[in-house]
């Protein structure tokens, strides 16, 4: 699996980033970031989400659906442009957010990024999966 992760410091603490650049505009990324229905094509915990919002937002709640067919609850504790993060079963969980290419990068390619809790590193593995499933619906969806 490609990526890289390091520990950073983050708007929440430190925290250790999982990242991936891929093929796709920063404004293509975000939206498959935020759209509810699509998170259980990349995310390969959710295996299905109910939520009154397609497009999330800070305080959008619902319920994911993850292997085993246990639904568990969630809510988005905050959501500005590039960057979003949860609570799932009130616990905080993963953040999510695009940073724009880097200098002397091509505009159409972004860095989508992980942010795990320090006592989360188990699930960088989940993560790195998440980030080919990632790139792989961006490079289709062009």
């Amino acid at each position: 699996m490609e990526g890289d992760f390091a520990l950073e410091e983050t708007p929440d603490g430190r925290h250790v980033v999982v990242s991936r650049e891929v093929p796709a505009s920063r404004e293509d990324a975000w939206d498959l970031l935020t759209d509810t229905e699509r998170w259980p094509e990349w995310g390969p915990s959710v295996r299905g989400v109910e939520c009154g919002r397609r497009y999330i937002e800070a305080g959008t709640t619902g319920r994911v659906r993850v292997p085993g067919g246990l639904s568990i609850p969630f809510e988005v504790t905050a959501c500005a442009p590039y960057r979003w993060t949860w609570r799932v079963a009130r616990i905080p969980a993963t953040g999510h957010r695009v940073d724009a290419p880097m200098a002397g990068h091509p505009d159409e390619r972004c860095r989508v990024v992980f942010e795990l809790p320090v006592l989360g590193t188990g699930y960088v593995p989940v993560c790195l999966r998440a980030l080919e499933r990632i790139e792989s619906i961006l490079v289709a969806d062009q």
